[in-house]
């Protein structure tokens, strides 16, 4: 019988991690064996075949265009996934990486790829096993999508931030002078450090409100 999610969460996968198309994948076949060496009896998946066009490829009839006039048509494909009694369908972009597939780069490996990595993220989901690599995957999205939109970078939680770090370190022992010494700063100097987010908050403001027609 394959053990439950908590155990299965706390089996450490990272020497079997490998990085393809800057991401990092855990081997579909290793992850088999890994099933197998924790309870498994019956562990396989298959591509699920799209009813309408005989592929395992589901696309939209929509084309969309990139700027270098690169279309793609939104690829999706999908896998069952089987472990003894848990039987179950994951589906997922076709992707290279974090980045879409387009018309003029698919081809049969990629598809395969993307079916072997929703196998592992299917595992990873229902049984725990992995789980932490895709923990740590979505995270990196959240995190490379909130940098690319600075309308919502909030200079006053970095400054929060700071605060947080510093005051932390005056309850580890650390006096202010020692603070600033170890920053090769004055006490002024770390002071008014903290004044700049307020300087800089003022100038964003100032700057926005500037009259571009009273030229």
């Amino acid at each position: 019988m394959l053990k439950d999610y908590k155990e299965l969460r706390k089996v450490d996968v990272s020497q079997w991690i490998e990085k393809r198309d800057g991401a990092e994948y855990l081997n579909w076949a290793k992850l088999v064996d890994l099933l197998h060496e924790n309870g498994a009896e019956k562990v396989y998946f298959e591509p699920v075949v799209n009813e309408v066009t005989g592929s395992s490829l589901y696309m939209t009839t929509q084309e969309f265009k990139d700027s270098k006039g690169n279309t793609n048509r939104v690829y999706e494909t999908a896998v069952k996934i089987v472990i003894d009694d848990l039987e179950f369908i994951q589906r997922g972009p076709v992707t290279n990486g974090s980045n879409p597939v387009k018309d003029n780069s698919m081809s049969q490996q990629r598809l395969w790829n993307c079916q072997t990595r929703l196998f592992v993220k299917g595992v990873a989901i229902r049984t725990g096993l992995g789980f932490d690599l895709w923990l740590k995957d979505e995270f990196k999205i959240d995190k490379d999508n909130w940098e690319d939109d600075l309308s919502r970078h909030d200079i006053f939680k970095i400054k929060e931030r700071c605060q947080q770090v510093y005051t932390q370190k005056l309850k580890d022992g650390l006096t202010v002078k020692e603070i600033a010494e170890k920053l090769h700063k004055t006490e002024d100097e770390v002071k008014a450090l903290f004044s700049y987010f307020d300087t800089l908050s003022n100038f964003e403001r100032d700057l926005s409100n500037i009259d571009t027609k009273s030229r």
